[in-house]
């Protein structure tokens, strides 16, 4: 069972423009497992909105937005004796 952070909110987040990752960190047996969702923000009148749904030109910043998150866990995962 995953355990949840206070006030169930990500561990980091990393965005550009409208396209955000949340990383999320839960307890596991063996230390801790991340996982990461991504999301296109929108505005519907003058309020915020997340989708799940990505058009042709999004794609390129999800990739860089999943690139960004991988990098930070595994800077936050990894152990002192493997830097090399």
């Amino acid at each position: 069972m995953a355990k949840k952070t206070e006030n169930n909110k990500p561990i980091n987040e990393v965005r550009m423009g409208t396209i955000k990752a949340a990383i999320w960190q839960n307890e596991a047996k063996n230390g801790h497992r991340y996982n990461v969702r991504i999301t296109r923000l929108y505005k519907d009148g003058d309020e915020w909105k997340t989708s799940d749904s990505f058009g042709r030109d999004e794609l390129p910043l999800v990739a860089k937005v999943a690139d960004m998150a991988h990098s930070w866990i595994f800077q936050h995962t990894q152990k002192p004796d493997d830097s090399e």
